[in-house]
């Protein structure tokens, strides 16, 4: 970045993550306040994940597209946290070839609601 750049701000990197294909939801408590904002991009054989707990506790995290569940992978490829600024800078640095070893296809799935403004993976049989 030169001297005369401005530095992204996060709503910058998000509507990049956005443009890329992320697709985020924004899961609820009990009482409805957001407890977090998850983008989930699938792409070639491999799922990219990027939780927003606050702008200092984000976790991005790439791994194999037949994951059953996104939020607590079995097998990560790539995994990074910190402050949303250097980790979201990261996952869009990240090349879309970086492709998971050959495994069998990934199941489909889709978000469901589960409740007021809350929503669950619910993965296809």
């Amino acid at each position: 970045m030169s001297s005369t750049d401005a530095p992204r701000s996060i709503d910058d990197l998000l509507q990049d993550l956005i443009a890329r294909g992320y697709q985020f939801v924004h899961p609820r408590d009990a009482g409805g306040a957001v407890i977090a904002v998850v983008g989930v991009r699938a792409h070639d054989s491999v799922i990219d994940v990027v939780r927003l707990n606050a702008e200092d506790d984000v976790v991005a995290t790439r791994m194999p597209g037949g994951e059953e569940d996104i939020l607590a992978p079995r097998t990560v490829l790539w995994r990074t946290s910190g402050a949303a600024e250097p980790v979201l800078d990261e996952l869009l640095a990240m090349p879309d070839d970086t492709a998971a070893p050959a495994q069998p296809p990934a199941r489909g799935g889709c978000w469901v609601p589960t409740g007021t403004g809350r929503a669950t993976w619910l993965a296809a049989s």
